[in-house]
C-alpha cells in the first residue's frame, strides 16, 4: 500500500471511536482528580486494559512501562492518556510490517486467507484499487469457488478497480483455477496477482487441505510464491481472533496480518494481543468500507486513536 493519505489519522480516530470512548470513560472514573499514582490505581488500570481485550500479558507489560518514573506522582486523565498511548505504541512498534507488492518480483502473488465474514474480499478489492491507482497491472482470482456470491462481490470490486478478473463455475477446483491464473499472469506480464480463497473454518481440515493444494500448485510455477500470505482477521470477534491466528499460522503459514472492522467494536485493543501472539507482523488495518479506510499499520497512530488522543503536531 502507499503511505497513508492525508486525513487517515482522522478516519482512524473516527473508526476507533467506540473503543476510545469506552477507555476514556473508564479512565475518567479511575482518575477523576489529580492524585498520587499508587498500586491500587495501577491495578485498576491493568484491569481496564484487560477488559479492553488487550490481554493479560500485554496489559501487565504496558502497565509496568506506564508506571516507570510516575509511581507516587500526581497524574490526571490527560497525562495518563499520553503516557498510555506511548506505552501501547512502544508495545506494538516491533510488530509493524510493510506491504509493498510492487517492490518484489513479477508477478507478485498475494494469497488472502481467513474465515468467512472476516473481510477478505473487501480487503482484496481495496488493495486492487490502490495498486491500479499506482499504475500496476493487476489480476484478481476468485479462488472461493464454493460461493457464487463471493465471486460476484469480487467481480464488482475488480470492475471498480479496473483490474482483470478470472473465475470458474461454482464447485470448480480452486487449485486448478489459481494455476491457470498464474500461467496467464506470467504470459501476459502482470505485476500483481491477488488470490481470494474460501472462508476456511478452522475445524474443517478438508478446507485447510485444499488451501495447501493451492499453495503447492502455485509453487510449481514459482517456487517463491505466494510472495505474501495475508491473514485477514475481523476485530469484532474479539479474542476469537487469537484462535484464528493460531490455527492459520500453524497450519498454513502467514506473512502478515490484516485487521479489519476496527470501527465495529468497542474492544479495538484486541489488535495488541494478536500482534504479540503472532509470529507475523500487522501490515494493514481497516476502519470502514471506503477504499481509503484500509491503510498501513502505524503503531503509534493506532495507540493514540485507541485512547482518544489527537494527532501529534509534527
Amino acid at each position: 500500500m502507499t503511505e497513508p493519505k492525508r486525513g487517515w489519522f482522522q478516519r482512524l480516530s473516527d473508526g476507533l471511536t467506540r473503543s476510545s470512548k469506552a477507555m476514556t470513560e473508564q479512565l475518567a472514573d479511575a482518575f477523576s482528580a489529580k492524585a498520587p499514582l499508587d498500586q491500587a490505581k495501577l491495578d485498576e488500570l491493568e484491569e481496564m486494559l484487560i477488559e479492553a481485550d488487550l490481554g493479560p500479558h500485554s496489559a501487565a507489560r504496558i502497565t509496568e512501562r506506564f508506571a516507570q518514573g510516575r509511581f507516587g506522582k500526581q497524574i490526571d486523565a490527560t497525562e495518563i492518556k499520553e503516557a498510555l498511548a506511548q506505552a501501547i505504541g512502544d508495545e506494538l512498534s516491533s510488530r509493524q510490517g510493510d506491504f509493498d507488492p510492487l517492490s518484489g518480483p513479477r508477478p507478485y502473488v498475494v494469497l488472502f486467507i481467513g474465515v468467512n465474514g472476516s473481510g477478505k474480499t473487501t480487503t482484496l478489492g481495496k488493495i486492487a484499487s490502490d495498486l491500479r491507482g499506482r499504475g500496476a497491472k493487476v489480476l484478481i482470482v476468485a479462488g472461493d469457488t464454493f460461493r457464487a456470491a463471493a465471486v460476484e462481490q469480487l467481480k464488482v470490486w475488480a470492475d471498480r478497480a479496473g483490474a482483470d478478473f478470472i473465475s470458474r463455475p461454482t464447485g470448480s477446483d480452486a487449485a486448478g483455477l489459481v494455476y491457470e491464473a498464474l500461467e496467464r499472469a506470467k504470459a501476459q506480464a502482470y505485476d500483481v496477482v491477488l488470490v481470494d480463497t474460501a472462508g476456511r473454518l478452522q475445524n474443517k481440515q478438508g478446507l485447510m487441505d485444499e488451501l495447501h493444494k493451492v499453495i503447492r500448485v502455485v509453487k510449481k510455477l514459482d517456487p517463491d510464491a505466494p510472495h505474501e500470505t495475508l491473514l485477514v482477521l475481523d476485530a469484532t470477534v474479539g479474542r476469537n481472533a487469537l484462535a484464528q491466528e493460531n490455527i492459520f499460522g500453524n497450519q498454513i503459514g502467514v506473512s502478515g496480518i490484516v485487521m479489519t472492522k476496527l470501527d465495529g467494536t468497542a474492544r479495538g485493543g484486541v489488535l495488541v494481543p494478536v500482534a504479540q501472539a503472532s509470529d507475523s507482523p500487522i501490515k494493514l488495518i481497516g476502519v470502514g468500507e471506503g477504499i481509503d479506510d484500509l491503510q498501513p499499520f502505524d503503531p503509534h497512530a493506532f495507540a493514540r486513536s485507541l485512547v482518544g488522543l489527537a494527532e501529534p503536531i509534527r
